[in-house]
């Protein structure tokens, strides 16, 4: 009897600091005939929705994962019954088969839930370490730690009985379980144990207390990119030491030049010129003077990016805010900038940015000006280190400097203030891009083509 081929379908690599998805809607169902690149679900990461295409033409036979599943990428999702005829020498297996660690069975976790940690570790996924000791955790123990509200430095401390000393699901869950029953912090195997007060035992999410609310209170359930939005931030603050530097600039010259070339600008290029590209072009000159704040971290080491991706902060019609990506920036002119930025920017508040918009940004930008406030903090779009953000104009009265002495002005001022991280960024290189960058706008050539 002639075996059809199964497919299996793969959940997409859709970026480098993309790991896992969730799950929003299943297009089809079991049973349901597929075409090739026919969408079959919609998925969700912590920067953009998007949908799934077939890689072949058949049936579904199997679907592996439910809807808000979160689901590591390289894992099996889906399998389609094909038409073609199986290969005697090829034997399609689960992604688990044969491969399964016997140290990791218990029954606490689902045995779906262990095939998807092995699936993501045998991936393009790159094995997560301390950064003292090199030590390997499986995305699954990864997974549990930060559920259970087990730090790292704690984590560090369990002795594994894994392969290498690895530390793998059941030694993860009997620490968490013997914590939660005696009350106790294990330090290490070498280390005595130390007795912590009841009232400090870290505990889980599922024990907090329930909270009574007294008066008129209106309880609002986060949504799903809320949520991403909240540990997104709040990991980035756990990440990096935030320093936050501020300047001022006279962006008349620029003000005055968008309000001449406006009207020309759109009729002979198509689209509007807004300020954001103009603010773009200054930064991509200013890092090419200072590289270092086009890096990242990664442990005890620095990598500088010698691609200039930057990153624009735009606001979604629910409120949310997005990070679509200009790639190469710096070889763009004036009108390319501001092509890209109003095509990302139309594309974000429409709900067409693909995966890869969002992804590989070196530098952000982000204009709180757009919102009425005259100045932000912002927090660092992690992995990059530095975040500018750009105030809204406003006319003051200012003393100018001229040949002739110093005289009371109306001038167009800006106030700018860059957060960086503090681990690698010293105050005097932050300080010194920062005002590298006012002088810049300051020095617009108002006589410029665009």
């Amino acid at each position: 009897m002639i075996k059809m081929a199964t497919v299996d379908l793969i959940m997409p690599k859709m970026g480098e600091s993309i790991m896992e998805a969730t799950i929003l809607k299943w297009h089809k169902q079991p049973g349901d005939h597929v075409k090739m690149d026919e969408t079959i679900l919609e998925i969700a990461t912590d920067k953009v929705d998007t949908e799934v295409p077939s890689t072949a033409e058949g049936t579904i036979e199997q679907i592996l994962y439910n809807v808000n599943d979160v689901v590591p990428v390289g894992s099996v999702i889906a399998k389609i019954k094909t038409e073609a005829e199986e290969a005697t020498s090829h034997k399609p297996q689960a992604t688990s088969g044969g491969q399964r660690d016997t140290d990791h069975e218990n029954s606490t976790y689902s045995e779906e839930a262990e095939t998807v940690s092995h699936s993501r570790a045998t991936s393009n996924f790159k094995p997560q370490t301390s950064n003292s000791n090199g030590r390997f955790y499986s995305p699954l123990v990864l997974n549990i730690a930060a559920s259970e509200g087990v730090s790292m430095s704690e984590l560090e401390t369990i002795p594994g009985t894994g392969n290498e000393g690895r530390v793998t699901k059941k030694d993860i869950l009997q620490y968490v379980s013997s914590r939660k029953v005696s009350g106790y912090k294990q330090r290490s195997n070498k280390e005595e144990v130390m007795v912590v007060p009841v009232n400090r035992v870290e505990q889980s999410s599922d024990q907090q207390p329930i909270t009574t609310y007294s008066g008129n209170v209106e309880i609002i359930e986060m949504d799903r990119m809320r949520k991403l939005i909240a540990e997104h931030m709040v990991r980035s603050k756990h990440t990096s030491a935030h320093v936050t530097s501020f300047t001022e600039a006279d962006v008349t010259n620029i003000v005055m030049w968008r309000e001449k070339v406006k009207k020309e600008f759109e009729k002979r290029e198509g689209t509007k010129i807004t300020f954001t590209p103009l603010f773009i072009e200054t930064v991509v000159h200013c890092i090419k003077k200072f590289p270092l704040i086009n890096s990242s971290v990664e442990g005890d080491r620095i990598l500088v990016k010698r691609d200039i991706n930057i990153g624009m902060a735009t606001a979604l019609p629910n409120g949310n805010l997005i990070v679509p990506i200009i790639k190469n920036a710096d070889q763009l002119n004036l009108v390319g900038l501001t092509k890209q930025v109003n095509g990302l920017a139309d594309n974000a508040r429409n709900g067409r940015l693909r995966p890869d918009d969002t992804q590989g940004g070196t530098f952000t930008l982000t204009n709180v000006g757009t919102f009425g406030s005259l100045m932000g903090t912002p927090i660092i779009n992690q992995p990059q280190v530095a975040i500018l953000a750009v105030g809204a104009i406003k006319k003051r009265p200012v003393v100018v400097e001229t040949p002739h002495g110093d005289s009371i002005a109306i001038r167009h001022m800006m106030y700018l203030s860059l957060s960086y991280d503090h681990r690698i960024i010293d105050g005097s290189l932050g300080a010194t891009f920062l005002t590298s960058v006012a002088n810049e706008l300051e020095n617009f050539n108002p006589d410029r083509d665009f």
